[in-house]
């Protein structure tokens, strides 16, 4: 049985031309397209989000570590000068600041390799659209 809005609906496929049907395939690719790029720069603002967050740790860390090692190098010096040289005093104490900071530039180095500057969902659906496009049918 055609009820009057599916034979309306027959009507507007059966008049629709093929030019009307290749604007509206550009259309529908051009829309996707502009899709695409949007997913694509939500993922990079992302991961550039977790990239600043971690270069944030680092100069964060690098500035502590520097007020540490002023402040607590003389306190250090100044106590192991009571039991020995304060020269060697003084070494030992870079020494260890040394070590600290290296642990600490060690991490942030870590986490900063974590950042994934690959849009990965943008690349799977642009290869689901290319798969598509060779196969619309099914």
């Amino acid at each position: 049985m055609t009820t009057p809005q599916s034979q309306q609906r027959a009507d507007q496929v059966a008049d629709t031309s093929i030019g009307d049907l290749i604007g509206n395939i550009s259309n529908d690719l051009s829309q996707l397209f502009r899709q695409e790029v949007e997913l694509a720069k939500v993922e990079l603002k992302q991961e550039a989000a977790k990239a600043g967050k971690a270069a944030g740790m680092l100069g964060v860390a690098a500035f502590a570590g520097y007020l540490a090692v002023v402040l607590l190098s003389f306190a250090a010096v100044f106590g192991l000068a009571n039991v020995m040289d304060a020269g060697w005093a003084a070494l030992i104490v870079a020494a260890v600041w040394a070590i600290v900071g290296g642990v600490l530039f060690a991490t942030g180095r870590t986490k900063l390799k974590t950042v994934d500057p690959v849009p990965h969902r943008t690349v799977n659906t642009l290869k689901e659209d290319a798969q598509w496009l060779k196969n619309p049918t099914g």
